[in-house]
């Protein structure tokens, strides 16, 4: 298992990073490795997010030095959304089967937890964010079925898209982790615009069902200095509490989003107009 830590960065010191520095900073562009587990851990509340893409052999999440604890999940909840094919994770000796686009809960004190691919010739690829938690609740499997369902945007403003809730208060109970996914419909290609903030929370994206030669435009900074970064296929972005986080693709793509933070209320926006963005 590898990990990456990064700490945060001022709004004020952002203004002046260049296109390298902003990438070294906000964009983790491997998050699935074959045969392994990759992790970075976020110093923007202590989020850790990666992925887990096993193949002949289950991969075993471990707790590296940086977590501070005998076991990852001592302190700590996770969330697990597969992108990719058939795989299972087995949590103190229970199984839970995910297919592409279901999500499992694992709560605070979980001590065993392993992934695996039914199919090494098509992993599973299962993106993890972990947060923080203060108490126990409990592991819980969801399929996109399960997650509630909105549909907002249209396409004449090419932002048509639907939002699939998971780890979120009418479904799924947690301590401080908000998870689940958005996928715009053919022709859209703009998600969270008009844009926002929430001081009171982090967030962090990952980009998929990208093709190889389309990128999105993420933005990302203070409402008044925007900046943006080129993202590909499969690479996730960390978006501090003070920043946009919005992206227009060259082709329309699907993201999974998660928060972390002092309020689980996903309205909880300051909303930016389009005209005041600079």
């Amino acid at each position: 298992m590898k990990i990456e830590v990064r700490h945060a960065s001022h709004p004020e010191a952002v203004r002046s990073y260049d296109t390298q520095t902003l990438r070294q900073h906000f964009l983790i562009e491997t998050v699935f490795a074959s045969g392994e587990i990759r992790l970075c851990y976020s110093h923007y509340d202590r989020m850790v997010i990666g992925g887990a893409t096993p193949l002949q052999e289950s991969l075993v999440l471990t707790a590296p030095k940086e977590i501070g604890q005998e076991t990852f999940l001592a302190e700590r909840e996770l969330g697990a959304l597969n992108v990719g094919g058939a795989g299972r994770i087995i949590v103190d000796g229970q199984s839970y089967d995910l297919a592409k686009y279901d999500c499992l809960y694992v709560g605070k004190g979980a001590k065993d937890v392993s992934f695996e691919s039914a199919d090494s010739g098509n992993p599973a690829k299962f993106y993890l964010v972990s947060t923080p938690a203060h108490q126990s609740h409990p592991t819980v499997r969801l399929t996109r079925d399960m997650a509630r369902h909105l549909t907002p945007g249209e396409a004449a403003t090419a932002n048509k898209r639907s939002i699939y809730q998971f780890i979120h208060p009418e479904v799924c109970q947690s301590c401080q982790l908000t998870m689940g996914f958005t996928m715009l419909e053919a022709g859209s290609v703009w998600n969270t615009m008009p844009s926002h903030t929430h001081d009171r929370r982090m967030e962090a994206y990952l980009y998929f069902d990208l093709d190889a030669d389309q990128r999105v435009f993420h933005f990302m900074g203070e409402p008044q200095e925007t900046r943006h970064m080129l993202v590909a296929n499969e690479q996730a972005i960390i978006s501090p509490p003070w920043s946009i986080h919005s992206g227009a693709g060259t082709k329309n793509y699907s993201f999974i989003w998660a928060m972390a933070g002092d309020n689980k209320s996903f309205t909880d926006m300051d909303h930016i107009a389009i005209a005041d963005l600079r």
